[in-house]
């Protein structure tokens, strides 16, 4: 009888730890599961749990002003489901083509805040460009090239959205030749 107690002891001492070494291996694939989430949480925060602010519709005319230039619009609405704080728009044009390292110089643009843009929140952004210059375009005795920039804060750092645009004559429009997203 004792012998049988003894081997039924050893019996359950071997499974004691089997089953604390599957515990620990539980515990284990549990915590690389948990550290999993963490990640995803953290891809999420970063990109989807952020602001996207760009355009909506593309430049459009509004009117000429006593001055002599004529006012042009461009809405920007905040895609993201948090919201854009500090949301800045930046304007600059001219007669021959402009590339993207001219944001280097931010003395060549005119600044304007729109402040903050809450989830599905639009705006509109206003600029004017001499109507001597896009009636030159429209004769085919010249150029108008511009570039808008709005910059904007987030819980993950700055972003902003541009785009570098020429006036066409033929469709008396506005046309991107280049936009980016960072």
């Amino acid at each position: 009888m004792e012998d049988i107690l003894t081997i039924l002891g050893q019996f359950g001492a071997i499974g004691t730890a089997i089953g604390t070494i599957l515990l620990v291996f539980l515990f284990w694939k549990t915590i690389k599961q948990l550290e999993e989430t963490v990640k995803l949480s953290r891809i999420q925060s970063l990109y989807r749990f952020r602001p996207w602010v760009g355009p909506i519709n593309s430049i459009q005319f509004m009117s000429t002003n006593p001055k002599g230039e004529d006012q042009y619009a461009i809405s920007v609405k905040n895609y993201g489901e948090i919201p854009a704080s500090n949301v800045i728009a930046k304007f600059s044009m001219k007669t021959e083509l402009i590339t993207k390292e001219m944001l280097k110089n931010q003395e060549l643009f005119t600044s304007f805040n729109l402040g903050p843009l809450l989830p599905n929140m639009e705006k509109r952004y206003w600029f004017f460009i001499e109507s001597g210059l896009i009636e030159k375009v429209r004769k085919g005795t010249g150029q108008v090239f511009i570039i808008l920039q709005f910059t904007y804060e987030h819980h993950g750092g700055n972003s902003e959205y541009g785009s570098i645009s020429h006036y066409d004559a033929t469709t008396n429009s506005f046309i991107h030749n280049e936009m980016w997203i960072d």
